[in-house]
């Protein structure tokens, strides 16, 4: 902005502020109003969307399937997009905490006069793409399926196999994610990488028959799956074996 530009803003704001409206009761009225009406939205919202409750945290069992919060819906998704350990704290702290940082700094390093967002551009676009990443992130969150389900294509051979073989393979799939599997081995991209051996290709190294004996007589502190239902040992057996 030059010094031409600067001086007609100027003229222009004490004409506008020399014919402007008191603050009461005009801007006391005009937030009342939205406030009335973010209420209602609010109101409406909460007994036709309703509210999500989930179910009590059960130390007992490992199918349970910790929730966040909706509000923290965006971070649960970018955690979900963002696998590898070791950037996981970048997701989790330094992103969020830099976009603080950055708002809590807005007036400093954005002195324009400009109020108009069509002559801001840049902070405009920041703003849409901001508000824009963040409905996505959380729409996804919301509607993403368990933390533990198993990002695992079907091989070509269960393919091939018939609809017999693909159903059993989704059954094992959803069966080792249920069974809290992920909690010591890595398949795939999914689970932590210990204290159990990587089962991303364990049908290559053993045949169904070695795997079934591994998972009645297993090695400590593996323990022991010789009590689940027969059907259900029985998909883990084939999902584990067409792991290659």
């Amino acid at each position: 902005m030059n010094q031409r530009q600067k001086e007609e803003y100027l003229r222009e704001y004490g004409i506008l502020k020399s014919e402007g409206k008191p603050f009461f009761p005009y801007a006391v009225a005009k937030d009342s109003l939205m406030a009335c009406i973010v209420m209602l939205v609010i109101i409406l919202a909460s007994l036709t969307l309703g509210v999500e409750l989930g179910a009590k945290a059960n130390p007992a069992t490992t199918s349970y399937e910790p929730r966040p919060e909706w509000y923290f819906f965006f971070l649960f998704e970018l955690l979900r997009v963002i696998k590898p350990p070791s950037v996981v704290p970048l997701a989790t702290i330094g992103i969020p905490t830099l976009c603080m940082i950055l708002l809590f700094l807005l007036p400093f390093y954005d002195r324009g006069p400009e109020r108009r967002p069509e002559r801001r551009p840049i902070a405009t676009l920041t703003g849409i793409f901001v508000i824009g990443a963040m409905f996505y992130l959380t729409w996804s969150g919301a509607h993403a399926g368990s933390p533990y389900a198993l990002e695992w294509k079907t091989p070509n051979a269960v393919i091939k196999a018939g609809p017999a073989a693909v159903a059993k393979f989704e059954a094992g799939r959803k069966a080792i994610a249920s069974t809290g599997c992920e909690a010591c081995h890595k398949i795939g991209e999914n689970g932590n990488p210990g204290p159990g051996p990587p089962l991303t290709e364990i049908g290559a190294r053993i045949p169904a028959e070695g795997i079934a004996r591994t998972l009645v007589n297993p090695t400590a502190p593996m323990p022991s799956f010789k009590g689940l239902p027969a059907k259900k040992f029985e998909d883990i057996v084939f999902f584990l074996s067409h792991l290659k």
